[in-house]
């Protein structure tokens, strides 16, 4: 996507169902469970930038010695960091005793990650700060050993303080700047009851039970507890993806399914979703369960993995992206009033090219139909020559946008700052005839529309094509997200920037003000989460005006060649990803209560100046 932001955090789990000898004498390695926790990381390396983290829980430890383990990074390559830290405890034990890899005994007294119960992390901080400290998992240690435990996600909660209060703990600094840490301090606390009430035996449902009842936002979570018990729980809207697989050797869980299937070369229908609300829970015996946790609701899991955050090499997203861009082409064919002689289609690096191949589709299926037409037309009154340039016609596709992955904008004043960052993309010349061809590039989806204004449409006009069409797969991004998305400052959407800059034009700017005084007094009235209010600032106007004014929006100053943006409609997003209706950030409609009330205060937020997160 031409306007980062970023990406979510993602989730692996590991639990080994055999003895460690039976990986080293099947597969020739003790480390099976590492080497293939590594996999699943790296395959979903496009979900983290910040840091990453492992935990490890020993079966079968004697007393005295340590059964759970953690290695947390925020190293360049966190990932690698973190491995390389394993590698090298491995080598260093190599080096006195060369045979010792194979004695899993031996290993798995002497190499502290290699365990029976794998937790792995990649994180990408929508809160907290970006130091290693605030990276999964986090950790409770504990005399009794079923009250130690690990935990990570891939969420949002947007009532940590709720969570506090509701356990009567009083945070601290580090606490309150980390929903992890309020997820964990419930958890834990029931654990303990659990433990306690139970003479020391845990039922992981029934903690869960209690726990997740209070939890507000979308979650996918996975907990390794000392006794050897672990889960991994998913939002009861289905809000963030969990998927997993079992067989005889391991019980595997991820974030996303293509990364499973790589790992583990196992087919599409082996891997299954975890449904919405329910938890995956192993107990220490390596028996798994799969509990209703929370009621059901509403499936509301987020779209935008479908357009952007999952790789696109699970089959389905991969269709899905072709059917985001085959359902605009017939939008892009009406702007060009059908001419595909004089019309050049691209994509703006990297994650749209998937959609770029439906747009074409799309293109290539018009102008199938109308070669069949002309053919059919001519009778017998045609020559082998003619026959031959009209079977041969074909759109024309070429590579205008390429990213210098090289470039670093490290100039900080403004005025040398959107210099450089001009030259962030570079262009393909001799690609376009100079006022003649129109430019048809698509991005997956556009946010604050900065890149395309300061770097891509100043670049793009520099081919002086006639006219340049940016299409976005995805619709308008009109609200914020508080799931687990780094969208949660409204100033930050150009879609809401054009909506104002629409109302000043009209002279309806008092609409505007009502709204801040509505917030305002629902702000006081405790009654922020009850509706989006921030709806009505889109509600005078078609999504087609707020393209317009997008459009002029991101035009650079100087740009003389008229500039069009089409976006992706709703209706048209619901019919590409059926099973991924979390449409918020497009349509407002949160599905919890504490979506409404981010959304109200980052309204409010903005009208005041402030620059802090919605939550």
């Amino acid at each position: 996507m031409s306007d980062e932001i970023k990406h979510e955090c993602g989730l692996a789990y590991i639990r080994l169902r055999k003895p460690l000898s039976f990986y080293l004498e099947k597969y020739g390695t003790v480390l099976y469970g590492l080497n293939k926790l590594y996999l699943l990381m790296e395959k979903q390396h496009n979900r983290g930038q910040d840091g990453a983290g492992v935990a490890s829980v020993k079966l079968n430890v004697e007393n005295g010695y340590e059964f759970l383990h953690r290695i947390r990074s925020n190293a360049q390559h966190p990932i690698a960091d973190i491995f390389a830290q394993i590698g090298q405890q491995v080598n260093d034990l190599e080096k006195y005793l060369p045979e010792i890899q194979s004695n899993p005994e031996l290993m798995k007294g002497h190499v502290p990650m290699l365990g029976e119960l794998l937790l792995g992390h990649l994180r990408y901080g929508t809160q907290g700060k970006n130091d290693v400290e605030f990276c999964h998992p986090f950790i409770k240690r504990n005399i009794e050993r079923v009250k130690n435990m690990a935990l990570a996600g891939n969420f949002n909660l947007v009532n940590t303080k709720d969570l506090f209060d509701a356990i009567n703990f009083v945070p601290g600094t580090f606490s309150k700047q980390s929903d992890l840490a309020a997820m964990m301090e419930v958890v834990h606390r029931y654990i303990t009851e659990d433990a306690d009430n139970h003479k020391g035996e845990v039922n992981v449902a029934r903690v869960l039970k209690r726990a997740a009842s209070l939890f507000d936002g979308g979650y996918t979570i996975g907990g390794l507890l000392g006794d050897g018990k672990s889960f991994v729980l998913r939002d009861e809207h289905g809000i963030r993806p969990a998927y997993y697989y079992e067989d005889d050797e391991v019980i595997v869980a991820a974030s996303e399914r293509a990364s499973i299937r790589t790992a583990f070369n196992v087919g599409e229908n082996e891997v299954k979703e975890l449904m919405p609300g329910c938890a995956l829970i192993t107990d220490e015996n390596g028996h798994i369960t799969i509990e209703q946790i929370l009621e059901p609701k509403q499936r509301r899991a987020c779209s935008f993995e479908r357009i952007y955050f999952s790789r696109g090499g699970d089959e389905k997203i991969y269709r899905e992206r072709i059917a985001l861009g085959y359902h605009l082409s017939e939008r892009v064919l009406n702007e060009i009033d059908a001419d595909l002689k004089n019309t050049i289609f691209s994509y703006i690096p990297n994650t749209a090219e998937v959609a770029f191949y439906g747009l074409v589709k799309g293109m290539e299926d018009y102008l199938n139909k109308i070669k069949v037409q002309r053919i059919l037309s001519w009778g017998n009154d045609f020559t082998p020559e003619k026959l031959e340039e009209m079977v041969n016609r074909k759109i024309r596709q070429e590579k205008i946008a390429i990213k210098d992955v090289k470039m670093r904008t490290f100039i900080s004043a403004d005025a040398g700052r959107n210099e450089m960052v001009q030259h962030v993309y570079d262009i393909t010349y001799g690609t376009v005839k100079r006022d003649e061809d129109t430019l048809v590039v698509i991005d997956d989806s556009i946010v604050r529309g900065t890149t395309l204004k300061e770097s891509i449409v100043r670049m793009l006009a520099r081919l002086q094509p006639k006219k340049i069409i940016v299409v976005s797969s995805a619709p308008q991004i009109r609200y914020p997200d508080c799931y687990g998305i780094d969208m949660s400052r409204m100033g930050d959407f150009i879609a809401f920037r054009a909506a104002l800059a629409l109302h000043k034009d009209r002279g309806t700017e008092h609409i505007i003000e009502q709204v801040y005084q509505h917030c305002k007094r629902y702000h006081e009235e405790n009654k922020l989460h009850t509706d989006n209010l921030v709806k009505e600032i889109y509600a005078a106007f078609s999504p087609e005006e707020i393209s317009a004014k997008i459009a002029e929006l991101i035009t650079p100053e100087g740009v003389q060649i008229p500039i069009q943006v089409i976006y992706q409609t709703i209706e048209d997003l619901h019919d590409s990803c059926p099973t991924n209706t979390g449409d918020w950030y497009f349509t407002g409609n949160y599905p919890t209560a504490g979506g409404n009330r981010v959304v109200n205060k980052a309204f409010i937020n903005y009208m005041e100046g402030n620059n802090s997160r919605g939550y």
